[in-house]
């Protein structure tokens, strides 16, 4: 096996599928810089075609045993890994996904080498590899979908109708257009009355965040503090002509425990026990909520199954009718997401009362969209801005020693923190996952 030859695999976890790790101009470039050459299984599913990779000099070629290093995107089959090869690619094995052990053992008993994007971090402690932003853009879009479907099944038109779900338009400008025509309809002809203040809420302020509002920003928008909402909405100076925004940051959304004590950044992520979420107090004021936070178990909630009950009361007409869980976390910080959906059936109904999901856009309760793959819903977008950020470092993941001692492989840091397995062996900072895999 040549050291210097690099393999991309076609990606077949599900249909929906198209992103690649490195875009065709960006092999150009490393081929033109360092001694490396590549080759692409073929793909008809792949965003960019098989032949813009050959114009640039990457071989296309069904099999890839002749390269010692391979990069993809999402998880491989078990049958086409190969004893002692090198992969990189989003394994979703770090947190001990049970759905992903066999993968990992499996790997292991080959004596392969894995480094996962997701792992990769600066010095800061801020990965450098991610879909973050294209999750929050393809996660808005399909939330303003899900409105104007949601409004329709309800005997509303409302100027969101026209939009259609991220993967139905032909790339994110077409999308863009799409919302843009939105906010001059709603400027010149304004919203319905049964729907003011149209008040979206972003849960988080991170890359997921920020997408989300990027798409959202190009509506005639106007922002309101989290402290503000109540009385803004109570006191009736909005106007049919403008959506309103909230952006809710940790010392909005929970309280300390002890009533004498003071919200503290630091305190909270280091004793989130001591918290509890108060997020109920906004919920009755919006239409829409996104969700873009990062949730672990240990922090609390911050839509209970619980609130949606009393929310959705019988007699109660709660504004809330949409929900957009971008960050997808099943039973997480919104219980409602009670499953992950794909863009085939991206939506359904979490009826409180009866503690059940309903497929669609039909019943009562909040119309939940958590597709747990948005990115892929903008392929090459996405692909663009992660092959620019991966770029850089593959040269050194090529030159790097995968035949001695871990210590002295000579990958980065920021590349070597991401190894979980290294010749078939757990890492020192993945030991934890043996309990996982056996042994």
């Amino acid at each position: 096996m040549e050291k210097n030859l690099i393999g991309i695999r076609r990606e077949d976890i599900n249909p929906w599928e198209k992103r690649v790790p490195l875009i065709p101009s960006h092999i150009r470039e490393l081929m033109r810089d360092h001694p490396l050459e590549f080759r692409l299984q073929p793909s008809a599913r792949r965003v960019i075609p098989d032949e813009e990779y050959a114009r640039e000099g990457a071989g296309i070629d069904e099999h890839l045993s002749c390269c010692a290093i391979l990069f993809a995107i999402k998880e491989i089959p078990l049958h086409l890994f190969e004893k002692d090869k090198v992969y990189i690619f989003f394994s979703h094995t770090a947190k001990g996904q049970a759905h992903n052990m066999p993968m990992l053992k499996h790997m292991a008993e080959l004596g392969c080498t894995l480094i996962d994007y997701e792992k990769m971090v600066d010095d800061k402690g801020q990965r450098v590899l991610f879909f973050g932003r294209q999750a929050g853009y393809a996660g808005m879009i399909d939330t303003l979908w899900t409105y104007g479907l949601a409004l329709k099944n309800d005997g509303l038109q409302t100027p969101f109708a026209p939009i259609r779900q991220t993967i139905r338009y032909l790339n994110l400008v077409e999308a863009r257009e799409a919302v843009q025509k939105v906010g001059r309809e709603i400027r010149v002809k304004g919203l319905d009355r049964r729907l003011l203040p149209f008040v979206c809420g972003f849960a988080g302020y991170g890359h997921v965040s920020q997408g989300a509002q990027e798409i959202f920003d190009l509506l005639p928008f106007e922002q309101v503090a989290p402290r503000d909402l109540a009385a803004f909405v109570k006191e009736g100076n909005y106007s049919a002509h403008r959506v309103y925004k909230v952006v809710f940051k940790e010392e909005d959304m929970v309280e300390p425990k002890n009533r004498g004590a003071r919200f503290e950044l630091q305190d909270y992520y280091k004793s989130p026990e001591k918290y509890a979420s108060r997020f109920e107090d906004y919920l009755p004021y919006l239409n829409i909520l996104v969700n873009g936070i990062y949730w672990a178990p240990k922090y609390p909630r911050f839509v209970t199954k619980d609130i949606l009950k009393r929310l959705y009361a019988p007699g109660a007409q709660p504004r809330l009718r949409v929900i957009g869980d971008i960050s997808c976390d099943v039973n997480g910080a919104v219980e409602c997401t009670v499953k992950a959906t794909d863009p085939d059936h991206p939506i359904y109904v979490y009826d409180p009362v009866q503690d059940r999901a309903l497929d669609g856009a039909e019943g009562r309760g909040p119309v939940v969209m958590a597709v747990y793959n948005l990115p892929a819903e903008i392929p090459l977008e996405s692909s663009v801005f992660f092959s620019q950020a991966l770029k850089p470092y593959v040269p050194a993941i090529a030159a790097a020693d995968y035949r001695g001692d871990f210590a002295r492989c000579n990958l980065p840091d920021v590349v070597k923190m991401a190894v979980i397995l290294y010749r078939g062996q757990l890492t020192a900072d993945y030991a934890y996952l043996q309990k996982f895999i056996g042994s």
